[in-house]
């Protein structure tokens, strides 16, 4: 089985730290991290994880703009992306399936659930 890469694109370097921890240590995942949506893109390019986390609330790029340019790439386009919001609601939920985002995780999310979270919405085992 190969290890899953997971990129964690969130503005606070808190999130990024806490979320690089809790997937490597509950599921043993690469985790790469971006600062921003700009640098979010080139590392999806470069390194073709298998699943995007990405804020919504971002300085600059937010994170629906960012996806919109992931889609249009590609390169990116075919890469699951998984939003983390602090604000989502049942028709945010709709709307962001219906533009192709594959889940939303709430923010501020249980560290120790999350990786179960992620697996759950892209049919992974864990």
């Amino acid at each position: 089985m190969t290890t899953k890469r997971i990129l964690v694109v969130d503005n606070e370097q808190y999130i990024q730290e806490v979320t690089k921890i809790c997937l490597e240590t509950v599921a043993g995942w690469e985790v790469l991290t971006a600062s921003s949506g700009k640098q979010g893109i080139t590392k999806a390019e470069n390194c073709q994880p298998d699943a995007i986390l990405l804020d919504v609330m971002m300085p600059d790029m937010d994170g629906l703009t960012t996806f919109q340019k992931l889609q249009a790439n590609p390169a990116t386009q075919a890469i699951p992306v998984i939003l983390l919001t602090a604000k989502i609601q049942a028709s945010d939920r709709r709307r962001y399936a219906q533009i192709g985002i594959t889940a939303a995780i709430a923010k501020p999310f249980n560290p120790l659930e999350l990786a179960n979270q992620v697996a759950h919405a892209l049919g992974w085992s864990l």
